[in-house]
């Protein structure tokens, strides 16, 4: 036992054996079992092209911590992990390393071989990020590893495509769609991410056309896109504007003539109250020209350069045509104002630039329809969101749901499985290839773009259970248990999974779904690359060990919330890790000569210590509450009661307590007793740490003497609280001999009595009961305070001269201070103490009262030099008080 465990712990020697030896015995693996319950979670899959992050490192932390307590449950615990092929992001990756090394674009090497120079890279990168949840002890069943592009995920994004389109549920048509000029594609509106932006409000005259010296007046914040205009609009009830209604005016810089319509769309009271229409470029434009019937004539293409609809601006940048614009409309005499605006402007949420609003053909899925039984789900309880919140976020958007454009203008990803006959136009729409059409026989082409990245996704809780074929695995594992994932994919990913599973299997996807918040850095900024604030997990785990990184994540978080990450916290989890292994070391020194099941007989007949009994009660105590709130997702909470439990019930005090028991050879039966709740105890609290921190839970449950089979402690049962065994009486009872010992121990240290002075204590109790505990306990007192002598005596005994004293729950404690100290010399000491502070004091006064080091010096220092008088007062103050007490001793 003591052999296999180091004097110093070391995780990088501990934790890749333990992982290996956990795949290499396949303990992540798991079958249907009609014997167990099924528990599953899919991993939200990650990016193909990502990087562990510390948005990874605490989603999958809590996924894996749910794992490993349901599998030492047993339940059949499944986590199925996987990647996504992130058709934008990965293309763009490619590309770019393409464009660095070869000097080619994707044209140059044609679609074809473009996919396959993807597929290699995906080859070679694709398993980094996986390798890297592996440091992290992920306990994922690796042997079902999937990946959004693979056979089977390919084949169930074909089948639900066609499903949908013979539904009429998936359509093709022009649109208006967010683009991005740089990924060069169309996305969907939850791709598109809104932030406010100063701009300016321009107002430009629109003459009238017949020739009357008039004109109306148009607010609009982007000029450039004047030569798509195809009308200007008033509100009907407006009664400025309406005499203009029906007639026609000029367009300013480009000459057209459009006319002025009525509708309520227009807000009279913003601007000018007249708002020029431009239905190829303006979501709410374009629904106006459908209902007048209006031209959309496109200004601006695809790449964000002017078209030669633009005129004389034609072959211009966006940006670059909306200065040219303003100038020629102010030289002719047109533009009436300019004012600062802020408002909101949309950016493609993959790269950051500014979306363009086009017409565009784009595939679309009619949201509404699908989007009730969703809402239906969350409202009836078949799916329940943890924390409640996050429901109405979900609902509100279901509720104004839009249509979803899936179509994307890339080639990496699923290409759209629709083909158009090149005779007679006919487009089929099929889960096979389609080489020749069904209509006339004439050649087909596929269509060129590929789906939206979620389409697959979404299919992701049945499609890599085996889903279109029913296998065992989908009708086992499907619904799954829980959805682990931040707050931010909810529109993402979350709605869409809850529209495709009911949908497609009948049934909501997962019956929980469990929202965390975002990792933080130590000022609550969101770690991004453009801030320099992010921090590696990989780099906190090669200094502190992935089981000190996994406890920082989940301690102190609550669900729904966002969390900072601090290193000191990363440094504390480390000392906790190191507190374990001290407490292990001194367990198996312990009990080298004990064997659980030989020994157990004979140490039950032994008297129970109230110390024993009092462990045994708060350990299982300990067990019911962590496990209740791990039933309800209270992770953070959960690890902070193993923390305690183990660091202060276990570490500092029991040990402590035990030592008489464990060190006294003679006192054969007490020992066992000592050794048995040591044992059972010690093992037990692996247990409940065990999800938590897996790597060194592992190595020590391997050292210890067993009477559980199983090769490893995440197979080893989770324990179970027996009711029979909380005592109420013993943790009241060993409440107030902890109590008295931290009331001596206080008073030692105040009184500045050296470590080594054994001391006496007298202990007055009005209550017998107390008197009775207290009496029984002297032994623990006389060892954790180091005293020679402990009296127990009524509440009404006369009280001792020349004594600090405590009170605490009923009890007096007099702490004798003849022999302990000399008065006089604490006095003398403390005098002087007094003296150096009062100095320090009036010196700190001067400096903060000098005019001239408040006006120069800077705002840290003056506020450093305010803290140092705060904290010399407070000592000032503690030791003036120590002074009358002495003096009242004297």
């Amino acid at each position: 036992m003591l052999k296999n465990i180091p004097t110093v712990y070391d995780p990088q020697s501990v934790e890749g054996k333990w992982y290996e030896f956990w795949e290499k015995n396949r303990l992540f693996h798991v079958e249907p079992s009609p014997d167990k319950k099924p528990f599953c979670i899919v991993i939200p899959p990650p990016n193909v092209t990502g990087q562990l992050h510390m948005g990874h490192a605490a989603d999958n932390t809590f996924q894996d911590i749910l794992i490993r307590w349901r599998r030492m449950q047993g339940y059949s615990a499944l986590w199925l992990p996987g990647t996504d092929h992130a058709g934008i992001a990965t293309q763009a990756k490619v590309e770019e390393t393409l464009q660095k090394e070869e000097n080619l674009s994707r044209y140059d090497l044609g679609r074809e071989k473009f996919i396959e120079r993807v597929w290699r890279w995906k080859e070679k990168y694709g398993g980094r990020i996986t390798n890297q949840l592996r440091r992290l002890g992920s306990s994922c069943d690796w042997e079902r590893e999937r990946f959004t592009l693979d056979g089977g995920c390919s084949r169930a994004v074909r089948e639900v495509f066609v499903r949908l389109y013979e539904k009429g549920l998936i359509y093709r048509g022009l649109r208006m769609t967010n683009w991005c000029v740089n990924c060069r594609t169309a996305l969907s509106d939850i791709e598109v991410e809104h932030a406010e932006q100063e701009g300016f409000l321009w107002q430009v005259r629109y003459p009238l056309a017949d020739g009357e010296d008039s004109f109306v007046t148009v607010a609009t914040t982007r000029p450039e896109t004047i030569p798509g205009d195809t009308a200007v609009a008033v509100h009907p009830e407006d009664e400025r504007y309406r005499r203009f209604i029906g007639r026609e005016l000029r367009v300013p810089a480009c000459g057209r003539v459009v006319p002025v319509i009525a509708d309520e769309y227009v807000d009279p009271a913003f601007g000018t109250g007249a708002v020029k229409v431009t239905p190829a470029h303006d979501p709410n434009d374009f629904a106006m020209g459908e209902r007048h019937g209006l031209a959309q004539i496109v200004a601006i293409d695809k790449e964000g350069v002017m078209t030669e609809a633009a005129g004389e601006f034609a072959g211009m940048d966006r940006y670059a045509c909306r200065g040219a614009i303003i100038r020629k409309i102010n030289e002719d005499g047109l533009l009436a104002g300019v004012e600062k605006h802020t408002h909101a402007v949309g950016h493609c949420q993959r790269c950051g630039t500014v979306t363009e609003p086009l017409v565009s053909l784009q595939w679309f899925v009619k949201m509404a329809p699908l989007a009730v039984e969703p809402l239906a789900a969350v409202r009836d309880g078949r799916t329940r969101f943890i924390p409640e919140r996050f429901a109405k976020i979900y609902e509100n958007w279901l509720e104004n749901i839009r249509d979803w454009c899936i179509s994307r203008q890339i080639w990496w990803g699923h290409r759209i499985p629709a083909w158009y006959c090149e005779k007679c136009g006919k487009t089929t729409v099929s889960t096979q290839e389609v080489t020749a059409c069904p209509a006339c026989g004439g050649r087909t082409r596929q269509d060129e773009d590929v789906l939206d990245t979620w389409f697959s996704s979404a299919l992701w809780p049945f499609s890599t259970l085996g889903w279109p074929d029913r296998t065992g695995d989908l009708a086992y594992f499907y619904p799954t248990s829980v959805l682990v994932t931040a707050y931010d994919i909810i529109f993402f990913w979350v709605a869409r999974m809850m529209v495709m599973g009911l949908e497609f299997q009948n049934a909501p996807p997962f019956r929980h779904v469990f929202i965390h918040g975002l990792i933080r850095d130590s000022q609550g900024r969101k770690m991004s690359k453009s801030l320099g604030n992010g921090i590696d997990p990989l780099e906190v785990i090669e200094k502190y060990g992935a089981d000190s990184l996994r406890f920082t994540l989940v301690t102190g978080n609550t669900p729904g919330n966002d969390m900072r990450f601090y290193w000191e916290k990363a440094e504390a989890s480390r000392n906790f890790a190191n507190k374990i292994w001290n407490a292990a070391r001194f367990v198996l020194m312990n009990l080298e000569d004990y064997a659980p099941e030989a020994e157990r007989p004979e140490a039950e007949t032994a008297p129970a210590r109230l110390a024993d009994r009092w462990l045994l009660s708060r350990f299982n105590r300990t067990a019911k509450d962590v496990t209740a709130l791990l039933e309800n997702y209270e992770t953070g909470e959960a690890a902070r009661l193993v923390y305690e439990f183990i660091w202060n019930e276990f570490c500092d005090w029991y040990i402590e307590l035990s030592k008489p028991a464990l060190y006294n050879k003679e006192a054969k039966y007490e020992r066992r007793r000592a050794q048995a709740a040591l044992f059972t105890v010690w093992e037990g609290a692996l247990k409940l740490l065990h999800p938590f921190m897996p790597f060194i839970t592992e190595e020590i449950w391997q050292a210890l003497p067993r009477n559980e089979a199983g090769v490893s402690v995440m197979t080893a049962r989770w324990p179970e609280a027996d009711a029979a065994l909380i005592d109420e009486g013993a943790e009241n009872d060993m409440r107030l001999i902890m109590d008295s010992i931290r009331a001596v121990r206080n008073m030692r240290a105040e009184m500045n009595v050296p470590p080594g002075k054994k001391i006496s204590v007298i202990l007055q109790a009005a209550d017998g009961r107390r008197r009775k505990v207290l009496k029984e306990q002297t032994g623990y007192i006389k060892t954790l305070v180091a005293a020679e002598e402990v009296e127990i005596s009524p509440g009404g005994a006369p009280k001792p001269d020349n004594a600090a004293a405590a009170v605490i729950s009923g009890v007096e404690i007099y702490l004798p201070l003849r022999g302990l100290i000399d008065l006089d010399k604490e006095t003398e000491r403390l005098g002087k103490e007094k003296d150096l502070l009062e100095k320090e004091m009036d010196r700190l006064g001067a400096k903060l009262a000098n005019r001239d080091f408040l006006a120069k010096a800077p705002a840290a220092v003056v506020a450093k030099e305010e803290e140092k008088r705060r904290e010399y007062g407070d000592r000032l103050a503690a030791v003036k008080e120590r002074l009358e007490y002495l003096a009242g001793l004297a």
